[in-house]
């Protein structure tokens, strides 16, 4: 679904396994994460919040560094938060980023990183204005590698 910021549905082809507080729980959660990224080269701030299968919300935000592949993503930051603090299980993600005209999107190694947990979880990418689609990680890293294919012996 599409939903802007006065409430409004528009449907994009996927049907969600959050419920409408949950989407609006973690969509606030990545707009506040967003808040604190560290990001004084690219100037552009990125926040995550992950949902747990078991209803908890681990947020994060990109941190750039100078020796530029040291920086992180948020969605890497979350999902870090998230393992370290023993949760292996996820149901969503929402991104936001401050584009006027672009939804927040994750990078190629992100969508990776997402896909060692599962490829079946809902990803919400986020406008500045608040408005926002719904997608699945099959959807955005169709074909995927993961774990499983590792479990060929």
């Amino acid at each position: 679904m599409e939903h802007n910021q006065h409430g409004t549905l528009q449907p994009t082809g996927n049907s969600s396994k959050c419920g409408p507080e949950q989407i609006q729980r973690l969509l606030a959660a990545c707009r506040e994460a967003k808040e604190f990224a560290y990001c004084p080269y690219s100037k552009y701030p990125v926040g995550a919040a992950l949902l747990t299968t078991d209803g908890k919300i681990f947020s994060g935000c990109n941190v750039e560094n100078a020796c530029y592949p040291l920086g992180a993503c948020a969605e890497q930051t979350a999902i870090q938060k998230a393992v370290s603090e023993g949760h292996t299980k996820f149901q969503a993600i929402a991104i936001a980023c401050n584009s006027k005209e672009y939804y927040a999107v994750p990078c190629g190694a992100c969508r990776q990183v997402l896909r060692e947990f599962g490829r079946h979880w809902d990803i919400y990418l986020a406008k500045e204005d608040g408005t926002y689609i719904q997608k699945t990680l099959e959807d955005l890293l169709p074909q995927s590698f993961g774990p499983e294919h590792l479990n060929i012996i």
